[in-house]
């Protein structure tokens, strides 16, 4: 089992390119399952949840293949995929591969919209609360679709076809609505999603799916109208940039400090969380290729977040920011609203050092002089990168352990901090 050692007190100097965005690639490829024509998605992130889900689609028939290197890529330039669905040959997305990612699950929309037919095992995936499927399993009951839980599985049937119906969902689901927009828009007549996910890959579903011949408004907003076509053909569609590596690179710049631009990524993209570090004490500047982040020494200024839906701060930066709260002069709150249990990094951190209070959904942080490097271990995805920025910082050496969760969101990170002066590496097999 690999791990990461990093050796802190570097700082940071070049420039970091931003992958593509693994939240918006995974129902991207998902939504090839809509359409018997080729689907080309390009700057998808080699990771190894993009890997699995491609094992996902090609049990259910679905022919993957990955374009060779090109003249002027690099090893970091995301790869092109092309994902043909022209037979779809087994809708059962089996126990053995749905309980390794969550995300799979969402197979069940197209599935049943274009097959009339699903059963897909009950998810899994990172251990940051129950994250049920409740209301991805309503969505689909409000367009025609009837649901059994069988076994563990979710058995879902419309053998005469979705219809278009209303969809309110009681609280913002980014699960929830990309499910809605794979199913309605193969659903006769119109649906409207109410209290729709705004988040930016809401947004890459729908323009995909358009590109496709769906007929969709209102994606970004909460409300999203969808008029249901009777198929839908190929298309071309490059991922977005990913707002979470971007942020995390940000925060990890000014933990360590220095001058890093991160390149091909867009502030609007997660405006929110950059406001906040801003606040830290950091400079965050456009480019015309991305962004500029620099911290010169000064100090670390504490700042209160609470994580909320897009456009507010992201559940996804939360672990990260708290790391660089472990440093600031002064105390920090911060309050997470949208997942239980995920503060289960505030013990590895406490190795390290930092001093985190919690008292239910909200961590106090009291800054500290100095980290000192440990072995840590790794939780879930967002967890372990936290562990790095960290680490950035720390005296001496840490070595974080399984790093697989670190692998299932960020490509080449310990490549793309060493480029810039970080002292890391990855070693290979265990002690």
């Amino acid at each position: 089992m690999d791990r990461i050692r990093i050796v802190g007190g570097q700082t940071l100097s070049g420039s970091i390119p931003i992958s593509g965005a693994k939240n918006a690639a995974l129902p991207l490829m998902i939504a090839s399952l809509l359409t018997p024509e080729t689907v080309i998605l390009e700057n998808v992130p080699r990771l190894s949840d993009v890997r699995l889900l491609m094992r996902i689609l090609g049990n259910h028939g679905v022919d993957a293949s990955i374009d060779g290197k090109r003249a002027g890529q690099s090893e970091i330039t995301g790869d092109t995929i092309r994902l043909s669905a022209a037979g779809i040959v087994d809708t059962t997305a089996p126990y053995e591969l749905v309980s390794k990612m969550r995300a799979s699950f969402w197979v069940i929309a197209p599935l049943v919209a274009r097959m009339g037919q699903a059963r897909v095992s009950l998810p899994g995936g990172c251990a940051i609360g129950t994250r049920p499927v409740d209301l991805l399993i309503m969505a689909l009951e409000k367009l025609g679709a009837v649901i059994d839980i069988d076994a563990g599985y979710a058995v879902a049937s419309a053998p005469n076809g979705l219809r278009g119906g209303e969809i309110v969902f009681p609280k913002v689901t980014v699960g929830g609505t990309h499910t809605a927009l794979m199913a309605a828009v193969l659903a006769r007549g119109t649906t409207v999603i109410e209290n729709a996910a705004r988040e930016p890959e809401v947004v890459d579903l729908a323009d995909c799916l358009v590109k496709m011949g769906a007929r969709i408004e209102g994606a970004g907003s909460e409300r999203i109208i969808v008029e249901g076509v009777t198929s839908l053909g190929g298309a071309r569609h490059r991922v977005l940039p990913d707002r979470i590596e971007t942020g995390t690179y940000a925060m990890a710049v000014a933990m360590a400090g220095g001058d890093v631009t991160l390149d091909g990524t867009r502030a609007g993209l997660l405006q929110a969380a950059l406001d906040v570090l801003a606040k830290t004490g950091t400079q965050i500047t456009d480019t015309p290729d991305g962004i500029r982040v620099r911290r010169d020494g000064g100090r670390i200024v504490p700042v209160d977040v609470t994580t909320e839906p897009f456009p507010g701060f992201p559940t996804d930066l939360q672990a990260q920011f708290m790391a660089l709260m472990t440093r600031a002069q002064g105390t920090s709150r911060i309050r997470e609203t949208i997942f239980e249990n995920r503060f289960m990094h505030v013990q590895e951190l406490a190795r390290l050092g930092a001093r985190i209070r919690l008292d239910g959904d909200l961590a106090v942080v009291e800054g500290v002089p100095a980290l000192k490097g440990a072995p840590v271990m790794a939780t879930d995805l967002r967890a372990s990168v936290s562990l790095v920025i960290a680490a950035l910082a720390a005296e001496g050496e840490t070595v974080v352990h399984r790093v697989y969760h670190l692998d299932r969101g960020f490509e080449q990170l310990e490549r793309k901090l060493g480029a810039c002066g970080a002292m890391i590496e990855r070693l290979s097999g265990e002690k």
